[in-house]
């Protein structure tokens, strides 16, 4: 029996529950019909959201079969689902959705004389290419979404990639197909195997002569059905066929796969034209040289990931550019085919990538285009919709001249890039989509006729689904929609697979979600970059995934620890976005302040990463803060936000007799009564309390008014935040002795100065702002007038750099302290304006062996360079940890969040910690950080300051 989660839904089809009872008797797998579940599913990556009655999670093939038949038997439709990055609505449906890629994500065989692997359909394309890659081998296509785009999503929609001009598209590199089509017949697809579904060879032999002229025209005809395979001179292959069918025809239970060798050598260069078109116009010269990748990126894109992610790599003079990989056996082989490649690329505005680390960066923003895209350079919001067209590459340099008049004449600013070496051209289109789909519709069907009259198609890999489905017409013959028609009905003759897409498409502008979401102002964040509208704001995410990139367990990266702990879309910043969209949109009763927005926040850490790494620029901790803000607002509120969110006011409290509370509190019987009182788990313990910093003879001799102040070149100051100040004083005084060993004058503020991160990570946002607001009454005279105040507690300064202009916006002291706050690192490395003396060296690490965790905020906000770079300088060897320690503040402490807590803190640090030499220290600047170390594994952290002002020369 499944496990089954489900209450009343508000639009809840009849016979929702019966389904759901049906489903959990026939599958092992989980059936999930709640509320939230169902938001978190109603949308992929697309303009699109269709809720909907179910959502399981088959646990193998037999499960699959199992809810077919259910559903065959209740007449419910059928939509399968894997990583959800399809940006067409592919991936949606108004029935049972099947989700494959929690359980059915086994690669069962690797055959590698064969040079074959057999999959299950939710295995990850990364994983996959990670299993054979140390043979030399790989599966050629790969998408940009390659590392949670599943095996089964690409067979779906024939995924291509950067180097299916190399390698072919996903239809040239799959061998077989276990599949099972709309009546439940389960067949082997294969060469020769069209006889498996009745009726289908007749029906090929009556359309030979339309199958032959209209179909298999260019590489990139992927629109529709691919009905030229079922050619007899071209194999009859009934796998293939179903590749690119968006799961109309039969659902994928098992695939095999051909694998491709990886060239030994492989050199990128970057050549750059006077703009898209011209660079278009050089590609098929460069096609005679057999290049691995050809990508074309757009100068608007380029600004878009500057002003996202930072300065991007040199590129050659032009305001359009292709990206060119040539691979070799040698190195001398490659680099002639560059030469030669190079030779005829049409300009002489070029260069070759040498440092791998620099290629990686390139290719990092043509992944990131879709994500970064989802802004125009305005910063209004961009859609999907157009997104795959593809044309002759002969015809892409016209193709493009004649989009870009067609932009124009709409008013529409789009962002082109894509896969040049295919003719294959991506776009997010900056059209209005508040109110209603008709500005959609209008260009869609001139982009239509656009593309029809160059010879291309609608869709160049991603699938038709419900943004292009209608528009087929545009391109194909009444004869050959017709027989499209006729394709379906063999296979799917009650229309249960994937309704809506292809055959009797849905209209192109109806389910839109973004005219569902009426304006939302925020009540305690000034969102900016949204223009105040929360609604806006929860719309950035367009889908692509990159939340659930970094894999289970492999510590390999920041962005949704919770997610990497669980597996579930409940955890991941996609998942609590659409959850958020739902509540805005009035789909779930109570709106924002939801239970099951409650509950899809519950698990996240407020890391801050995804504001980071997320292409799209959501940043789901500042809307978890908005939104508990407006839940609690007037009312009461959890203990945990009076007892942990109020950590700094008792801190205040505690110092005045720190030692005697301390002592108080220590024995265990205490703490097993407090602490869960305080609202923490039962297994975390209160601290030790010290005298605080500011009561410190350090502190005391170095106070100054700034009005006093008289040399402000080598001045700073020293800002020991609340958690500092009363739990490692000795931290700023070392802080202090290493600056001043540097040749810095030193001044602490007078008076605490509390940033309120606490209070903003409970959504006590006028808390907040009232510490805030005290804090630039002491910061802000020393700012303004350009002394660097320099910050000890990661998640402290992140504040002060990011949350306190987005608080605080129309006080320029705000912006004035959120420019002049700096990391002991940055300062040291000299990246602030008062630097270390001349002459002065850092002090010897080369005897250190460190684990270094950097602190999420300071991943997310300051950025980790400074520090790296120091630790190399200095000599150190380090261990740095690729992902959240897990405590996360008060998040970690609190009842309930102990397991996940601990769950993520397997993904990187504990291993890390566990593998690390002996004599090996722990170096983490944030105190959670510590905190976790030594509440999970015994082992003590250290700041660096601490460690560097033990390696100080005696003065």
């Amino acid at each position: 029996m499944a496990r089954v989660t489900t209450t009343a839904h508000p639009i809840a089809q009849p016979g929702s529950t019966d389904l759901v009872a049906a489903l959990a008797r026939a599958i092992d797998g989980e059936v999930d019909a709640a509320p939230r579940r169902l938001a978190e599913y109603s949308t992929d990556a697309s303009n699109y959201r269709i809720p909907p009655q179910a959502v399981a999670f088959p646990r193998d093939a037999d499960d699959v079969l199992a809810a077919l038949a259910v559903a065959r038997e209740a007449r419910v439709p059928v939509t399968m689902r894997g990583g959800g990055t399809s940006v067409a609505g592919n991936a949606i449906g108004p029935g049972l959705v099947l989700d494959v890629s929690r359980h059915m994500n086994r690669i069962l065989d690797v055959d590698l004389e064969a040079r074959t692997a057999r999959v299950q359909p939710g295995v990850i394309l990364s994983d996959l290419q990670q299993r054979v890659a140390g043979a030399g081998l790989r599966f050629g296509p790969d998408p940009s979404t390659s590392t949670r785009a599943t095996l089964g999503g690409m067979i779906g929609n024939n995924a291509c990639g950067p180097h299916a001009v190399a390698f072919g598209r996903t239809v040239d590199n799959v061998l077989a197909l276990d599949a099972v089509d709309g009546l439940g017949r389960r067949f082997a697809a294969g060469p020769r195997a069209a006889g498996e579904v009745p009726g289908l060879e007749e029906l090929v032999q009556a359309n030979l002569a339309l199958i032959r002229t209209e179909f298999g025209r260019f590489s990139r005809q992927v629109s529709g059905y691919s009905l030229e395979h079922l050619l007899p001179e071209l194999g009859a292959d009934l796998a293939k066929l179903l590749v690119g069918s968006e799961g109309t025809l039969a659902t994928v239970l098992e695939a095999t796969v051909r694998l491709v060798d990886v060239p030994a050598v492989r050199l990128t260069a970057a050549f750059g034209y006077a703009d898209m078109p011209a660079a278009a116009d050089a590609v098929v010269p460069m096609l005679a040289h057999a290049p691995q990748a050809v990508e074309g990126l757009d100068a608007r894109l380029v600004a878009r990931v500057a002003g996202a992610t930072g300065p991007v790599p040199d590129l050659p003079h032009g305001a359009g550019w292709l990206f060119v990989e040539v691979g070799g056996d040698t190195e001398e082989e490659a680099r002639a085919t560059l030469a030669a490649l190079a030779a005829d690329s049409g300009t002489d505005a070029w260069r070759a990538i040498e440092d791998p680390k620099e290629a990686a960066r390139l290719w990092a923003i043509r992944a990131d285009g879709a994500g970064l895209s989802g802004r125009t350079p305005d910063n209004q919001e961009a859609w999907p919709g157009w997104e795959d067209a593809a044309v002759p590459p002969e015809r892409l340099g016209a193709y493009l001249r004649d989009f870009d008049a067609l932009m124009d004449r709409h008013g529409v600013v789009g962002q082109p890039f894509g896969h040049f070496g295919d003719g294959c051209i991506h776009v997010r289109l900056g059209i209005p989509m508040q109110e209603d789909g008709r500005p959609l519709r209008a260009f869609m069907e001139d982009a239509a006729a656009l593309v029809a009259s160059h010879g291309g198609s609608l869709s160049g890999e991603h699938g038709d689904g419900r943004a292009r489905s209608e528009l087929l017409s545009a391109m194909y013959s009444d004869e050959a929609v017709a027989l499209f028609r006729g394709v379906k009905h063999l296979f799917d003759p009650e229309n249960l697979l994937n309704p809506g897409v292809i055959v009797d498409p849905d209209p192109l502008d109806a389910h839109l979600r973004r005219p569902a979401a009426p304006r939302t102002p925020a009540l305690g964040l000034a969102l900016e970059h949204d223009h105040g509208d929360l609604a806006e704001a929860v719309h950035r995410c367009t889908g692509v995934g990159k939340c659930r990139a970094d894999a289970i367990g492999s510590g390999s990266g920041f962005m949704c620890p919770s997610y990497q702990a669980t597996g579930d879309e409940k955890d991941v910043t996609r998942g609590r976005a659409r959850v958020l969209q739902d509540a805005i949109n009035g789909t779930l009763i109570g709106g924002l302040t939801a239970p099951e927005v409650r509950e899809s926040l519950d698990l996240c850490l407020s890391c801050k990463a995804c504001s980071a790494d997320c292409p799209s620029g959501v940043d789901m901790a500042a809307y978890k803060s908005e939104v508990l803000h407006r839940t609690y607002k007037g009312r009461l509120r959890p203990m945990t936000h009076y007892s942990i969110g109020w950590l700094p006011r008792w801190l205040k409290v505690v110092g005045l007799a720190p030692r005697l509370i301390s002592a108080v509190l220590r024995p265990d019987w205490i703490q097993r009564l407090v602490v869960p009182i305080a609202g923490m788990d039962k297994r975390r313990r209160l601290p030790e309390f010290a005298v605080p910093f500011r009561r410190s003879q350090t502190a005391r001799t170095r106070r100054a008014d700034p009005a006093k102040a008289t040399r402000l070149d080598n001045l700073v100051v020293l800002w020991a935040d609340s958690f500092t100040d009363g739990l490692d004083p000795q931290i700023p005084t070392a802080v202090v002795e290493v600056l001043e060993d540097a040749g810095l004058d030193v001044v602490v503020v007078a008076g605490d100065a509390c940033c309120g991160v606490t209070w903003i990570s409970t959504g006590q946002l006028d808390g907040a702002k009232t510490h805030l607001s005290h804090l630039l009454g002491v910061l802000g005279p020393w700012a303004v007038n350009g002394v660097p105040i320099v910050g000890v507690e990661p998640s402290c300064m992140a504040v002060l750099r990011g949350d306190l202009t987005d608080l605080l916006p129309d006080d320029p002291r705000a912006h004035a302290v959120a420019s002049s706050t700096y990391t002991l690192a940055e300062v040291l490395t000299g990246r602030a304006p008062a630097k270390p003396r001349e002459g002065w060296r850092l002090p010897d690490l080369g005897d250190v062996t460190a684990v270094v965790q950097p602190h999420c905020h300071q991943y997310s906000v300051m950025g980790y360079a400074a520090d790296r770079e120091l630790l190399a300088r200095a000599g150190a060897t380090v261990t740095e940890t690729a992902g959240c320690c897990g405590l996360a503040g008060n998040w970690g402490t609190e009842k309930g969040h102990y397991d996940t807590s601990v769950k993520v803190a397997e993904n990187s640090l504990l291993p890390a910690l566990r593998e690390a030499p002996a004599g090996s220290i722990y170096l983490a600047d944030g105190v959670s950080c510590r905190t976790q170390a030594d509440d999970l594994a015994g082992v003590e952290g250290r700041h660096l300051a601490e460690l560097l002002v033990e390696r100080l020369p005696a003065r």
